[in-house]
């Protein structure tokens, strides 16, 4: 993979001096903001194959090196799920050592949910880390660029940043997947991930994966949990919150990076890149959305709404501030079609804020819902502003 110069951008995360888990996929840059924020922390990385070796035979070991080092307030497992043994030594020792501050880094739940990391609820504070928010940089990268590539710290610094992403996705199956032993047909789950990458931006139907891949439906359900435990994808909950009308109950699938979908989405003759500039464009959105509402500490749960009758709206916001109504078009122009969902939204829910996003210039106001350029919509996004524009 190709470097360039690195620059260190500040990140909206916030710490905390209570111990926390944090959790976000490879390559979102956690090692990188803690060694800014942490630098005299005592560190323990899992991924350095002597150091993992050591703490598999003998994870009390942690207690040994933190008593023996009384000087260090913060300590730092990087890769926790490599060794989930380690967490009822760091119960022992959050029990023991009040003065102490433990951040548990992971980029996969999957072994900590196995071996109990309700061990430590109560104690430690669960937060994640994401791909950078847009308003997180300060160059001019076009928004054709992150449609394309992501927003991946480990892409983003890289010279060839086409190589390096295929590279991590490639990784990143390797040491998540194989490595950990979470499938045992790697054919099997590459034509999965083949196929399952058509559904990125749709509702999902398992069914229709299934049958595209030629793998048994519960199979397929069990290899979309793997996304969702190492991180690299989620679904979506449809808005059914006092429903005036039938809605569907499938939720949307979505990979946790623009990019990612890009690198993983098979492209030929017969693709449409308006299809697949569209699907990638609102999941460059929604990841900006989880990861500003991840920053400001979770106030609004994220959906989408589908009624039966076949409106669909991007994106619902629903907190105590009010409820959002977004949705996405890759378009210059703003049809008078493009806008009835969010109208038809707006008869049931006649207190939501509408805004419609676009790939135009101008700010306007239209059957009172508030278009906005896509760009300057995301280079607004910034935790502790509120969705105002």
């Amino acid at each position: 993979m190709g470097r360039k110069m690195e620059t260190y951008y500040p990140r909206y995360f916030k710490t905390s001096k209570q111990s926390y888990f944090l959790f976000g996929p490879r390559g979102t840059g956690k090692s990188t903001f803690l060694k800014n924020n942490y630098p005299n922390a005592l560190w323990i990385d899992l991924l350095k194959p002597d150091i993992f070796r050591t703490y598999s035979a003998r994870p009390e070991r942690i207690i040994e090196l933190v008593r023996g080092n009384p000087d260090k307030k913060v300590i730092i497992v990087d890769e926790i799920q490599k060794v989930p043994e380690l967490l009822s030594a760091v119960h022992s020792l959050i029990e023991e050592k009040k003065d102490k501050q433990f951040i548990l880094t992971g980029s996969s739940a999957r072994k900590l949910k196995q071996t109990g990391i309700n061990l430590l609820a109560g104690r430690v504070l669960l937060k994640t880390f994401h791909p950078f928010l847009l308003s997180e940089l300060n160059n001019n990268i076009s928004l054709d660029t992150i449609l394309k590539f992501g927003l991946l710290p480990i892409v983003i610094s890289s010279a060839s940043p086409k190589d390096t992403l295929e590279a991590y996705v490639s990784l990143y199956i390797k040491e998540e997947v194989q490595q950990e032993s979470l499938i045992r047909n790697i054919g099997n789950f590459s034509r999965f991930l083949e196929s399952i990458s058509f559904s990125h931006g749709s509702i999902l139907n398992i069914s229709n994966v299934a049958r595209e891949c030629e793998i048994e439906r519960k199979v397929v359900e069990g290899y979309i949990k793997i996304l969702e435990d190492i991180l690299l994808a989620f679904r979506l909950p449809v808005f059914s919150k006092r429903a005036k009308r039938a809605v569907i109950q499938h939720p949307k699938f979505y990979f946790f990076d623009t990019g990612v979908f890009q690198a993983l989405r098979p492209k030929g003759p017969l693709d449409s890149p308006e299809e697949i500039g569209g699907a990638a464009l609102e999941g460059l959105i929604i990841q900006q959305l989880k990861a500003w509402n991840a920053y400001n500490g979770n106030p609004y749960e994220i959906f989408f709404w589908h009624s039966r009758g076949g409106v669909e709206v991007d994106f619902i916001l629903y907190g105590e501030d009010g409820i959002y109504a977004i949705e996405v078009k890759n378009t210059n122009r703003i049809r008078p079609a493009d806008l009835r969902p969010l109208q038809s939204f707006a008869k049931d829910y006649p207190k939501s804020k509408k805004i419609f996003l676009y790939r135009g210039k101008e700010k306007i106001l239209r059957n009172n819902i508030l278009c906005i350029p896509c760009l300057q919509f995301l280079e607004k996004l910034i935790p502790g502003k509120p969705l105002t524009f």
